[in-house]
């Protein structure tokens, strides 16, 4: 603290009186009052002492608040920069936004996500031809359906139900057909592979026969869908087990099993060969029911699962 200077401003009362020199100013002001003689002395003596720790009171007081508002030191600890707003602390650019946390360029990487291998040409959608089946020796075309009297059933699931191969089940008949009525008709047409004279039989129709039980139809060929060749049916012949007519045989084949529906041996259902009609090729299979057939209901008359080529060429 600076030594008390007379010279110094006067400009309130704690700077009047410097807690130094407090005792030798004010004590002539209290001294002539306690040299008094009387009753008073004794009063006077007691207020002056009080008066006297009053006083260096506060100059103490005011010493330390001039130090604390004036001193820099003190200043410095109240608001010191490093505490509270440090730049290092709280909005810290490493932490919070740090650019190397949250965004980060390495979480978008181009090999996550949307990798551009995710979309491989080799995988689902491959835009090669490995998802194709190529030919196929069945039926590729319903080109008419007349359905006759007592008609209509598995005609819901026209065309799908009469393309592609048989769905045998041997003596049990299968439900997988579409009934042609009473004197109805169907004709389908073969695409990719197309019927040629070879050996033996080149075609065979599929049915649903079991034991007991025969729908016969009556089928023919052609190579324009105008002109037709058909085989003789003998649907009156059930001695003869009904010659020349299809739905007799019962179908053993199906996609499940091993049996080659091609193989008139093994498959089942009706074989038929061209030679026997003097035609060498077909593109045309027509099925008529033969109207000898027992009807009723939505399921009369002949039911057709299917149609395979035996011999057959590329179209």
């Amino acid at each position: 603290m600076a030594p008390f200077s007379s010279a110094a401003p006067r400009g309130g009362p704690h700077r009047d009186v410097p807690q130094r020199d407090v005792p030798q100013r004010d004590v002539p002001r209290v001294r002539p009052l306690l040299q008094r003689e009387g009753p008073w002395r004794r009063t006077a003596s007691a207020c002056g002492l009080l008066a006297l720790v009053f006083a260096c009171a506060c100059a103490d007081k005011s010493t330390q608040d001039t130090a604390t508002a004036d001193d820099p030191a003190t200043v410095a600890d109240g608001d010191d920069g490093g505490s509270g707003d440090d730049g290092g602390t709280g909005d810290d650019g490493g932490t919070g936004d740090d650019g190397g946390s949250g965004d980060d360029g390495g979480s978008d990487d181009g090999g996550s996500g949307d990798d551009g291998g995710s979309d491989d040409g080799g995988t689902g959608d491959d835009g090669g031809d490995d998802g194709e089946t190529g030919p196929d020796p069945f039926a590729d075309r319903l080109v008419d359906f007349s359905p006759g009297e007592f008609a209509g059933f598995g005609a819901d699931q026209l065309p799908d139900i009469v393309l592609g191969p048989p769905l045998g089940s041997g003596d049990a008949g299968s439900l997988d057909v579409v009934s042609l009525g009473d004197g109805g008709s169907i004709v389908l047409e073969l695409t990719d592979i197309g019927l040629v004279d070879g050996e033996g039989p080149d075609l065979i129709v599929f049915e649903n026969p079991f034991t007991g039980w025969v729908e016969t139809g009556r089928v023919s060929v052609s190579e324009d869908g105008e002109t037709w060749h058909t085989w003789d049916c003998a649907a009156d012949d059930a001695d003869g087990m009904y010659p020349g007519c299809a739905g007799v045989g019962l179908v053993w084949s199906h996609p499940d099993n091993d049996i080659d529906p091609t193989d008139p041996e093994v498959a089942g259902g009706d074989a038929f060969d061209l030679a026997d009609l003097g035609v060498e090729r077909a593109r045309f299979v027509r099925i008529e029911d033969t109207g000898a057939n027992s009807y009723g209901g939505t399921s009369g008359g002949f039911d057709l699962d299917a149609v395979a080529v035996v011999n057959g060429e590329a179209l």
